[in-house]
Protein backbone atom coordinates (compact mmCIF):
# COMPACT_ATOMS: atom_id res chain seq x y z
CA UNK A 1 0.00 0.00 0.00
CA UNK A 2 1.42 3.30 -1.06
CA UNK A 3 2.21 5.84 1.78
CA UNK A 4 0.87 9.24 2.32
CA UNK A 5 3.94 10.99 0.93
CA UNK A 6 3.78 8.70 -2.02
CA UNK A 7 -0.20 9.21 -2.51
CA UNK A 8 0.21 12.78 -2.48
CA UNK A 9 3.03 12.63 -5.13
CA UNK A 10 0.51 10.87 -7.41
CA UNK A 11 -1.77 13.40 -7.30
CA UNK A 12 0.38 16.61 -7.68
CA UNK A 13 1.53 14.55 -10.65
CA UNK A 14 -2.02 14.95 -12.01
CA UNK A 15 -1.78 19.02 -11.83
CA UNK A 16 -4.62 18.84 -9.32
CA UNK A 17 -7.29 21.69 -8.74
CA UNK A 18 -7.43 22.03 -5.11
CA UNK A 19 -10.37 23.13 -2.61
CA UNK A 20 -8.82 26.20 -0.44
CA UNK A 21 -9.13 26.01 3.45
CA UNK A 22 -11.90 29.07 4.36
CA UNK A 23 -13.79 29.28 7.95
CA UNK A 24 -17.09 28.04 7.66
CA UNK A 25 -17.12 27.08 4.25
CA UNK A 26 -14.94 24.29 3.58
CA UNK A 27 -16.98 21.88 5.92
CA UNK A 28 -17.33 18.00 5.29
CA UNK A 29 -20.48 18.70 3.05
CA UNK A 30 -18.62 21.22 0.85
CA UNK A 31 -15.96 19.12 0.45
CA UNK A 32 -17.93 16.36 -0.71
CA UNK A 33 -19.90 18.71 -3.05
CA UNK A 34 -16.33 20.14 -4.71
CA UNK A 35 -14.81 16.66 -4.94
CA UNK A 36 -17.91 15.52 -7.06
CA UNK A 37 -17.33 18.24 -9.09
CA UNK A 38 -14.42 17.64 -9.86
CA UNK A 39 -11.61 19.14 -6.94
CA UNK A 40 -8.69 16.21 -6.65
CA UNK A 41 -7.61 17.41 -3.03
CA UNK A 42 -9.33 19.34 -0.23
CA UNK A 43 -8.36 21.37 2.84
CA UNK A 44 -10.47 21.62 6.32
CA UNK A 45 -11.38 24.96 7.72
CA UNK A 46 -8.96 26.53 9.52
CA UNK A 47 -8.43 24.59 12.70
CA UNK A 48 -7.73 26.17 15.96
CA UNK A 49 -5.01 24.48 17.89
CA UNK A 50 -5.69 25.74 21.60
CA UNK A 51 -9.45 24.57 20.86
CA UNK A 52 -8.23 21.46 19.53
CA UNK A 53 -6.13 20.45 21.91
CA UNK A 54 -8.64 21.47 24.86
CA UNK A 55 -10.73 19.23 23.09
CA UNK A 56 -12.83 22.16 22.04
CA UNK A 57 -16.47 20.18 19.89
CA UNK A 58 -15.70 22.39 16.90
CA UNK A 59 -12.33 21.89 16.29
CA UNK A 60 -13.16 18.40 16.89
CA UNK A 61 -15.97 18.71 14.42
CA UNK A 62 -13.22 19.98 11.72
CA UNK A 63 -11.19 17.72 12.44
CA UNK A 64 -13.50 14.38 11.79
CA UNK A 65 -12.72 12.85 8.06
CA UNK A 66 -15.29 10.39 7.00
CA UNK A 67 -14.76 7.96 4.63
CA UNK A 68 -15.24 9.25 1.66
CA UNK A 69 -13.38 12.43 2.63
CA UNK A 70 -9.44 10.63 2.22
CA UNK A 71 -8.07 12.97 -0.40
CA UNK A 72 -8.19 15.66 2.73
CA UNK A 73 -5.98 17.94 4.52
CA UNK A 74 -6.22 19.22 7.71
CA UNK A 75 -5.20 23.06 8.30
CA UNK A 76 -3.90 23.71 11.75
CA UNK A 77 -3.07 27.28 12.81
CA UNK A 78 -1.35 28.49 15.90
CA UNK A 79 1.87 31.02 17.24
CA UNK A 80 3.38 28.78 19.40
CA UNK A 81 5.60 25.54 17.78
CA UNK A 82 4.91 23.18 20.90
CA UNK A 83 1.53 23.38 20.65
CA UNK A 84 1.30 23.51 16.88
CA UNK A 85 3.58 19.94 16.91
CA UNK A 86 1.36 18.58 19.67
CA UNK A 87 -1.60 19.57 18.08
CA UNK A 88 -0.75 18.16 14.68
CA UNK A 89 -0.42 14.86 16.84
CA UNK A 90 -3.88 14.99 17.31
CA UNK A 91 -4.78 15.82 14.12
CA UNK A 92 -3.00 12.88 12.41
CA UNK A 93 -5.29 10.70 14.66
CA UNK A 94 -7.63 11.59 11.93
CA UNK A 95 -5.76 10.14 9.24
CA UNK A 96 -5.64 13.27 6.72
CA UNK A 97 -3.68 12.65 3.48
CA UNK A 98 -1.12 15.44 5.14
CA UNK A 99 -1.44 18.03 7.59
CA UNK A 100 -0.76 21.71 6.63
CA UNK A 101 0.15 25.18 8.66
CA UNK A 102 -1.31 27.80 7.76
CA UNK A 103 1.12 30.68 7.42
CA UNK A 104 -0.81 33.22 5.88
CA UNK A 105 -3.89 34.33 7.13
CA UNK A 106 -4.00 38.00 7.15
CA UNK A 107 -6.92 38.52 8.96
CA UNK A 108 -5.42 40.87 12.35
CA UNK A 109 -6.91 39.11 15.07
CA UNK A 110 -4.41 35.82 13.89
CA UNK A 111 -1.92 37.64 12.38
CA UNK A 112 -1.40 39.93 14.56
CA UNK A 113 -1.06 37.44 17.89
CA UNK A 114 2.07 36.07 15.79
CA UNK A 115 0.02 32.67 14.03
CA UNK A 116 -1.49 33.30 10.38
CA UNK A 117 0.63 35.26 8.17
CA UNK A 118 2.59 36.52 11.27
CA UNK A 119 4.87 33.42 11.05
CA UNK A 120 6.71 35.63 8.13
CA UNK A 121 7.77 38.33 10.63
CA UNK A 122 10.03 35.49 11.45
CA UNK A 123 11.17 33.16 9.00
CA UNK A 124 13.74 31.68 11.08
CA UNK A 125 11.21 31.24 13.49
CA UNK A 126 8.79 30.02 10.91
CA UNK A 127 11.36 27.26 9.25
CA UNK A 128 12.12 25.96 12.71
CA UNK A 129 8.31 25.18 13.57
CA UNK A 130 7.46 23.57 10.36
CA UNK A 131 10.96 21.29 11.13
CA UNK A 132 9.54 20.56 14.47
CA UNK A 133 5.95 19.78 13.89
CA UNK A 134 7.28 17.67 10.89
CA UNK A 135 9.80 15.81 13.17
CA UNK A 136 6.56 15.09 14.84
CA UNK A 137 3.85 13.46 12.79
CA UNK A 138 4.42 10.69 9.86
CA UNK A 139 1.99 12.12 7.81
CA UNK A 140 3.32 14.54 4.98
CA UNK A 141 3.66 18.25 6.64
CA UNK A 142 2.36 21.14 4.26
CA UNK A 143 2.39 24.66 4.28
CA UNK A 144 0.20 27.26 3.28
CA UNK A 145 1.87 30.74 3.44
CA UNK A 146 1.74 34.38 1.31
CA UNK A 147 4.40 35.84 -0.26
CA UNK A 148 5.60 38.19 2.46
CA UNK A 149 3.85 40.57 4.78
CA UNK A 150 4.01 44.10 3.04
CA UNK A 151 6.33 45.49 0.61
CA UNK A 152 8.96 44.02 -2.15
CA UNK A 153 11.49 44.41 0.27
CA UNK A 154 10.35 42.23 2.76
CA UNK A 155 9.20 39.10 0.42
CA UNK A 156 11.36 36.16 1.56
CA UNK A 157 9.71 33.45 -0.30
CA UNK A 158 12.17 32.17 -2.78
CA UNK A 159 14.36 31.87 0.02
CA UNK A 160 12.03 30.31 2.73
CA UNK A 161 10.89 27.78 0.28
CA UNK A 162 14.22 26.41 -0.21
CA UNK A 163 14.42 26.58 3.64
CA UNK A 164 10.92 24.72 4.11
CA UNK A 165 12.02 22.00 1.78
CA UNK A 166 15.05 21.57 3.81
CA UNK A 167 13.01 21.18 7.08
CA UNK A 168 11.35 18.52 5.53
CA UNK A 169 8.25 20.00 4.03
CA UNK A 170 6.48 18.17 1.15
CA UNK A 171 4.99 20.80 -0.23
CA UNK A 172 3.93 24.41 -0.30
CA UNK A 173 0.63 26.50 -0.65
CA UNK A 174 1.41 30.09 -2.18
CA UNK A 175 -1.06 32.76 -2.38
CA UNK A 176 0.91 35.49 -4.65
CA UNK A 177 -0.45 38.07 -2.34
CA UNK A 178 0.93 40.12 0.39
CA UNK A 179 -0.41 39.72 4.24
CA UNK A 180 -0.54 43.63 3.81
CA UNK A 181 -3.00 42.82 0.49
CA UNK A 182 -5.10 41.14 1.97
CA UNK A 183 -7.67 40.18 -1.15
CA UNK A 184 -7.25 43.30 -2.78
CA UNK A 185 -5.16 43.95 -5.61
CA UNK A 186 -3.90 41.28 -8.22
CA UNK A 187 -2.57 37.98 -7.01
CA UNK A 188 1.38 38.44 -8.50
CA UNK A 189 1.71 34.68 -9.79
CA UNK A 190 5.54 35.36 -10.60
CA UNK A 191 6.10 34.81 -6.97
CA UNK A 192 4.92 31.09 -7.26
CA UNK A 193 6.80 30.57 -10.65
CA UNK A 194 10.65 31.34 -8.95
CA UNK A 195 9.33 29.78 -5.76
CA UNK A 196 8.47 26.27 -7.78
CA UNK A 197 11.95 26.79 -9.73
CA UNK A 198 14.10 27.28 -6.16
CA UNK A 199 12.44 24.00 -4.77
CA UNK A 200 12.27 20.06 -5.78
CA UNK A 201 8.92 20.38 -3.63
CA UNK A 202 5.51 20.42 -5.13
CA UNK A 203 4.54 24.03 -5.04
CA UNK A 204 0.91 24.83 -5.69
CA UNK A 205 -0.13 28.43 -6.98
CA UNK A 206 -3.21 29.94 -5.24
CA UNK A 207 -4.60 33.47 -5.82
CA UNK A 208 -7.05 34.99 -8.78
CA UNK A 209 -7.78 31.48 -10.26
CA UNK A 210 -11.58 32.19 -10.69
CA UNK A 211 -11.69 29.90 -14.10
CA UNK A 212 -11.20 27.02 -15.46
CA UNK A 213 -8.85 29.48 -18.30
CA UNK A 214 -7.19 31.09 -14.99
CA UNK A 215 -6.14 27.65 -13.60
CA UNK A 216 -4.62 26.44 -17.17
CA UNK A 217 -2.60 29.74 -17.32
CA UNK A 218 -1.68 29.77 -14.02
CA UNK A 219 0.17 26.15 -14.33
CA UNK A 220 1.16 27.75 -17.90
CA UNK A 221 2.80 30.18 -16.60
CA UNK A 222 4.11 29.67 -13.21
CA UNK A 223 5.23 25.70 -13.37
CA UNK A 224 3.77 24.55 -10.31
CA UNK A 225 2.43 21.23 -9.48
CA UNK A 226 -1.25 22.60 -8.98
CA UNK A 227 -3.84 25.57 -8.44
CA UNK A 228 -5.77 26.41 -5.72
CA UNK A 229 -9.54 27.47 -5.79
CA UNK A 230 -10.72 29.75 -3.03
CA UNK A 231 -13.91 32.39 -2.93
CA UNK A 232 -15.05 31.53 -6.54
CA UNK A 233 -15.66 27.66 -5.42
CA UNK A 234 -18.03 29.36 -2.81
CA UNK A 235 -20.61 30.62 -5.75
CA UNK A 236 -19.18 28.14 -8.46
CA UNK A 237 -18.23 24.94 -7.47
CA UNK A 238 -18.87 23.62 -11.34
CA UNK A 239 -15.39 25.45 -11.60
CA UNK A 240 -13.42 22.22 -10.63
CA UNK A 241 -14.79 20.42 -13.38
CA UNK A 242 -14.27 23.01 -16.43
CA UNK A 243 -10.75 23.14 -15.28
CA UNK A 244 -9.70 19.57 -14.68
CA UNK A 245 -11.87 19.30 -18.60
CA UNK A 246 -9.94 22.42 -19.52
CA UNK A 247 -6.31 20.79 -17.87
CA UNK A 248 -6.50 17.07 -18.66
CA UNK A 249 -8.49 16.92 -22.50
CA UNK A 250 -8.28 20.73 -23.70
CA UNK A 251 -11.90 21.17 -23.92
CA UNK A 252 -13.67 24.19 -22.36
CA UNK A 253 -17.12 22.27 -21.31
CA UNK A 254 -20.95 23.48 -21.08
CA UNK A 255 -21.99 25.65 -18.21
CA UNK A 256 -24.22 24.04 -15.64
CA UNK A 257 -27.85 24.36 -17.03
CA UNK A 258 -30.74 26.05 -14.50
CA UNK A 259 -31.72 22.76 -13.78
CA UNK A 260 -28.35 21.51 -12.85
CA UNK A 261 -28.02 24.99 -10.69
CA UNK A 262 -31.45 24.58 -8.84
CA UNK A 263 -30.52 20.98 -8.11
CA UNK A 264 -27.29 21.75 -6.18
CA UNK A 265 -29.43 23.93 -4.06
CA UNK A 266 -31.61 21.37 -3.03
CA UNK A 267 -28.50 18.77 -2.19
CA UNK A 268 -26.54 21.37 -0.79
CA UNK A 269 -29.62 22.43 1.77
CA UNK A 270 -30.81 18.78 2.34
CA UNK A 271 -26.77 17.50 3.05
CA UNK A 272 -25.92 20.47 5.37
CA UNK A 273 -29.51 19.77 7.33
CA UNK A 274 -28.98 16.05 7.49
CA UNK A 275 -25.42 16.70 9.21
CA UNK A 276 -26.37 20.16 11.32
CA UNK A 277 -30.20 20.26 11.55
CA UNK A 278 -32.78 22.91 10.92
CA UNK A 279 -32.56 25.69 11.22
CA UNK A 280 -28.48 26.23 11.40
CA UNK A 281 -28.07 23.65 8.32
CA UNK A 282 -30.65 25.80 6.33
CA UNK A 283 -28.81 29.01 7.27
CA UNK A 284 -25.37 28.19 6.67
CA UNK A 285 -26.30 27.66 2.91
CA UNK A 286 -27.31 30.56 2.05
CA UNK A 287 -24.36 32.10 1.33
CA UNK A 288 -23.22 30.19 -1.27
CA UNK A 289 -26.87 30.81 -3.16
CA UNK A 290 -26.66 33.71 -4.91
CA UNK A 291 -23.49 32.30 -6.56
CA UNK A 292 -25.77 28.88 -7.67
CA UNK A 293 -29.02 30.97 -8.59
CA UNK A 294 -26.68 33.32 -11.17
CA UNK A 295 -28.56 34.33 -14.32
CA UNK A 296 -32.11 32.45 -13.59
CA UNK A 297 -35.13 33.87 -14.19
CA UNK A 298 -36.16 36.23 -10.59
CA UNK A 299 -33.21 34.84 -9.20
CA UNK A 300 -33.13 38.04 -6.82
CA UNK A 301 -36.70 37.09 -5.44
CA UNK A 302 -36.03 33.73 -4.78
CA UNK A 303 -33.34 34.01 -3.07
CA UNK A 304 -35.11 36.47 -1.04
CA UNK A 305 -37.84 33.78 -0.23
CA UNK A 306 -35.23 31.26 0.21
CA UNK A 307 -33.81 33.94 3.26
CA UNK A 308 -36.23 34.09 4.86
CA UNK A 309 -37.22 30.56 5.24
CA UNK A 310 -35.66 28.47 8.21
CA UNK A 311 -36.50 25.12 7.30
CA UNK A 312 -35.44 22.52 4.55
CA UNK A 313 -38.95 21.12 3.34
CA UNK A 314 -40.21 25.19 2.52
CA UNK A 315 -36.81 25.44 0.62
CA UNK A 316 -37.23 22.75 -1.52
CA UNK A 317 -41.08 23.65 -2.08
CA UNK A 318 -39.73 27.35 -3.16
CA UNK A 319 -37.06 26.07 -5.63
CA UNK A 320 -39.65 23.00 -7.29
CA UNK A 321 -42.01 26.27 -7.62
CA UNK A 322 -39.40 27.95 -9.51
CA UNK A 323 -38.81 24.85 -11.70
CA UNK A 324 -42.08 24.69 -12.21
CA UNK A 325 -42.18 28.38 -14.07
CA UNK A 326 -42.80 28.58 -17.45
CA UNK A 327 -39.97 31.41 -17.83
CA UNK A 328 -37.29 28.62 -16.15
CA UNK A 329 -38.03 25.91 -18.79
CA UNK A 330 -37.36 29.01 -21.38
CA UNK A 331 -33.99 29.83 -19.32
CA UNK A 332 -32.93 26.45 -19.35
CA UNK A 333 -33.04 26.13 -22.98
CA UNK A 334 -31.24 29.20 -23.40
CA UNK A 335 -28.33 28.77 -20.87
CA UNK A 336 -27.92 24.97 -22.42
CA UNK A 337 -27.66 26.93 -26.51
CA UNK A 338 -25.18 29.21 -24.87
CA UNK A 339 -23.14 26.78 -23.59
Amino acid sequence: MPSSRERIQALYAQKPVVLAPMEDVTDAVFRRLCRKHGATLAMTEFVNVEGLLRGCRNARRKVSLADDDALTGIQIYGSDPDRLAEAAGVAEEAQPIFIDINCGCWVPKIAGRGAGAGWLRDPVAMVAMAKLVVSRVSVPVTVKTRIGLGPESHMPIVDLARRLEDAGVAAMTLHCRTAQMGHSGAADWSWAARAQAAVGIPVIVNGDVRSAEDARRALAETGCAGAMVGRRAIEHPWIFREARALLDDGQSIAAPTAVERIALCCEHLTANVQQRGEPFGVHCTRRHLAGYLKGLPGAALLRQKLNLCDSLEGCLEILDGALRAPSFAAKDSELALQS
